[in-house]
């Protein structure tokens, strides 16, 4: 079999080994493939795997030796999943490898809104603080998490980890998820509008689809506390970004953490670059080398199964 990874680098910039996949066939290995690149390199390739290179429908038609289509995300939204299906071509992706890591960066990201910790750690090294005339000081209000509610949309494997860290900070949790069942007895379910008015810190790990696109608008901002925090670290379109600036700008809510935008990398026009108390991170909660290594054993063992004929994470 011929094995093409058409964008490598950001699961293994160098950390890790691509040894067990090499072991499965004859295996081309690329950083990064630009649009104009991808019929060439995928040509004579039977398995090809993707982290964020499109594989349209146009593509797919042209490359008549594919069988298989490795997603080395959780998200499958970069091929057409109805012209690999109709081809013949299995497509896998890797739901599980990154639960903890991003569940952890989203308190990490919560954590900075609350007490700015890296302004400060910044500041003091500029030496604000030798030159103080005071002992202590803090430039913005330092909030205490105990007690604040957090909405969770969306309550799947991250959500739910996610909600359990919450209520280790003895938050209140509250969950917007119409599949969910049987939660947790300190997680309350209620409608997304009901989530949105009672919260103060509102986390985003859903899904990306026709429904969810833009799910955080101009009305369900108009809904949050005054002081109230947007977090997500799952799809940038689930919100519309330039609501969330105007929201922001104007005070109307507390504060925004991002890890993901509509545009990656995004453009230098986004409203939210130069939004107030708006922190932006460069799509980076999933990239711990924990996370990047069950990535990479799962992504193999999705190839391996394939290969056996008992494929796993089959998603079309």
């Amino acid at each position: 079999m011929n094995i093409v990874v058409l964008d490598g680098f950001t699961l293994n910039p160098g950390d890790l080994s691509w040894t067990d996949l090499q072991a499965l066939g004859s295996c081309a290995i690329f950083d990064r493939t630009p649009p104009s690149e991808v019929l060439a390199r995928a040509s004579g390739a039977e398995i090809v795997l993707t982290n964020k290179t499109n594989l349209t429908s146009e593509t797919i038609q042209s490359l008549p030796r594919l069988q298989y289509i490795g997603v080395l995300a959780t998200g499958t939204n970069v091929v057409d999943l109805k012209a690999a299906r109709e081809r013949g071509i299995l497509v896998t992706n890797v739901p599980t490898y990154g639960t903890r890591s991003v569940a952890q960066f989203t308190f990490a990201l919560l954590l900075e809104l609350a007490q700015h910790v890296g302004h400060h750690a910044a500041s003091v090294r500029e030496g604000r603080w030798t030159r103080s005339a005071e002992w202590c000081y803090w430039d913005f209000p330092l909030i205490e998490l105990d007690g604040l509610t957090l909405g969770i949309v969306g309550f799947g494997r991250i959500g739910q980890a996610v909600a359990g860290i919450g209520a280790a900070f003895d938050m209140k949790v509250l969950a917007a998820n119409p599949s969910a069942k049987a939660p947790p007895p300190f997680v309350r379910l209620v409608e997304l509008d009901a989530l949105f008015r009672e919260s103060d810190v509102i986390s985003l790990h859903c899904p990306l689809t026709p429904q969810t696109s833009k799910l955080v608008n101009a009305r369900r901002l108009s809904l949050m506390k005054p002081s109230a925090f947007l977090l997500n670290t799952s799809r940038g379109t689930l919100v519309e970004e330039s609501a969330l600036a105007e929201a922001l700008n104007s005070g109307r809510i507390g504060g925004a953490a991002m890890d993901v935008l509509s545009v990656e990398p995004p453009p230098a026009d986004n409203p939210l670059l130069g939004a107030r108390n708006c922190l932006i991170t460069p799509h980076m909660a999933w990239g711990t080398r924990a996370a990047r290594s069950r990535l990479m054993q799962i992504a193999v063992e999705n190839v391996r199964t394939f290969l056996r004929g008992t494929p796993q994470n089959v998603a079309n």
